[in-house]
């Protein structure tokens, strides 16, 4: 027999904290019926939205059906995360050594607090008022012997804030409750397929029996169900404050003014990340204006942000707002830098022969992107697409790509019928540019319904805004060609376009790409 002794625990969780949190970051009413969704399903919903049938898992029409009043929000794990970490914060203030579980639950060893406060009812009181006092109601607080058990306790305490299950008790307490409360899916089906309905059945099981049927991990779980839970609490370190705000009084109404103020708060933003051994490669900026509104963007960085670097960024994101001349629609208040991504700085040391090309190259394009822009200087991605210029992606220099390298990703592997296949042009253009195809006879070479090509193409050339080539027009004689490869985009759309591709060689040694379209002969791109 085990003779595992279970600390004594007080775990705080607080329900539906994603809707919490996202309530709190947007300025929401949690009461109302809210909720997330996370690839087109509700992921956590509010009470209220319960009440009208909302449940996880609803495709969003049907939870908006449901309830029309539906106040519907993106899921962002950070955002849990973030929120919850003043309440942890706020927590280890009154009771030290506070372990996070997961945003929204923490765990605390029930010893210290019950002694100081005069009792474990009297401990759970006050840490209840301590998040009262923060603005989060509904908090539930459960003491028993290990977390496991004392998250139990608080899940079931109904409408009494505190479930206090007394000192080895936690085997009758936890007998009765489901199998699927030990969070093992395929543990539990097994267990139900031999008769086994709830922990009590599993906990009468031979302990040995059970390991060598189910394996250490069942093990585990069996001890559980039994009250033996082995986890220790293990306090967290308190992470360094790395975000710095600044408030300015009188509000400042121009760009310069803002930037300039907070020139000495970015320096020890980075300061303070260099004296924690970090770099920061993502960042969050708030800005906080007179009228009450909080405007906040997200920034990436290709190496790490330095000093500069946060301020071209306050400095773009209030350039969004408002012209350095005609100054901002609100005034500034405060400025808050959040670190959203940080990174260990040996990571990101110089390598043993250095890295000046790279160093060079980052910094001649931040210059120039501070000089005339955020949206100044571009990289290309490639994506996917049937026309050349569909696949091609610009994103502004530090900034992620749209939706994420995995949807661009995601994007360019589909199968794209009628794409172009490699190798692709050089030079594609940024509009297709007009030309005229001609066969022998001086005709325009066209193509019927079946796909068939009127005539052989013998020349061609550009012309100058749809215009038909004169005299002195330069032609091209075509060399050898090859096509034409249909392109249909959205068959059963009447706005969908039917296209046909083409490329060609002419005897100067020239190659292109053309496309014929409605009649008409365009060069999408050619070949250097």
């Amino acid at each position: 027999m085990s003779t595992v002794s279970a600390v004594r625990t007080i775990v705080l969780w607080c329900p539906d904290w994603p809707v919490t949190a996202a309530a709190r970051a947007h300025g929401l009413d949690a009461s109302q019926p809210l909720a997330l969704t996370d690839r087109g399903t509700v992921f956590a919903c509010s009470a209220a939205a319960r009440e009208e049938g909302v449940r996880r898992g609803l495709r969003i029409r049907e939870a908006q059906s449901r309830c029309t009043e539906l106040v519907v929000l993106a899921y962002d794990a950070l955002l849990d995360q973030r929120i919850f970490e003043p309440v942890l914060t706020a927590i280890e203030n009154i009771m030290p050594g506070v372990q996070p579980l997961r945003p929204g639950t923490c765990a605390i060893r029930a010893q210290g607090p019950s002694r100081y406060y005069g009792g474990e009812a009297q401990a759970a009181k006050v840490l209840l008022d301590a998040l009262e006092a923060m603005g989060i109601s509904g908090a539930k607080v459960g003491i028993a012997d290990g977390p496991f058990t004392a998250e139990q306790a608080a899940r079931l305490s109904g409408a009494h804030a505190t479930g206090i299950v007394a000192a080895g008790e936690a085997a009758a307490f936890l007998a009765p409750l489901p199998l699927a409360v030990l969070d093992r899916p395929e543990l539990s089906s097994v267990l139900l397929r031999l008769g086994i309905r709830c922990l009590g059945d599993f906990a009468a099981l031979p302990e040995r029996d059970v390991l060598v049927r189910f394996g250490e991990d069942g093990a585990r779980a069996h001890l559980l169900a039994r009250g033996l839970d082995k986890t220790d609490v293990a306090p967290r370190t308190p992470p360094p404050q790395l975000e710095v705000a600044q408030d300015f009084e009188p509000p400042l109404d121009r760009i310069d003014q803002v930037t300039f103020a907070f020139r000495r708060s970015a320096e020890g933003f980075v300061a303070g990340l260099r004296e924690a051994g970090l770099v920061c490669t993502g960042l969050k900026i708030l800005m906080h204006t007179e009228s009450g509104q909080v405007q906040e963007r997200e920034w990436l960085h290709p190496r790490w942000f330095t000093a500069d670097d946060v301020l071209d960024r306050v400095r773009w994101q209030l350039q969004g707002a408002g012209a350095v001349e005609q100054g901002l629609g609100s005034r500034i208040t405060r400025v808050q830098v959040l670190p959203e991504a940080v990174d260990e700085a040996a990571n990101h040391d110089e390598g043993l022969w250095g890295s000046a090309p790279e160093e060079g190259i980052h910094s001649g394009l931040s210059r120039v992107q501070s000089m005339l822009g955020h949206g100044a200087v571009l990289t290309a991605l490639i994506a996917g697409g049937r026309m050349l210029a569909d696949r091609r992606v610009l994103v502004p220099w530090g900034d992620a790509a749209p939706g994420g390298e995995a949807a661009i990703a995601a994007k360019r592997s589909r199968p794209w019928p009628g794409n172009l296949p490699g190798p692709s042009p050089a030079t594609v253009y940024e509009q297709p540019q007009p030309v005229q195809v001609l066969d022998e006879d001086g005709s325009s070479v066209d193509v019927d319904e079946r796909g068939l090509l009127s005539a052989p193409p013998a020349r061609f050339c550009g012309t100058e805004g749809g215009k038909a080539a004169s005299a002195d027009t330069a032609w091209h004689r075509v060399q050898s060609w090859a096509g034409p490869w249909p392109i249909t985009e959205r068959w059963w759309d009447a706005a969908g376009r039917r296209l046909h591709r083409f490329q060609l060689t002419d005897t100067e040694g020239g190659a292109w790409l053309l496309l014929l379209e409605n009649h008409s002969w365009w060069a999408e791109a050619s070949y250097d």
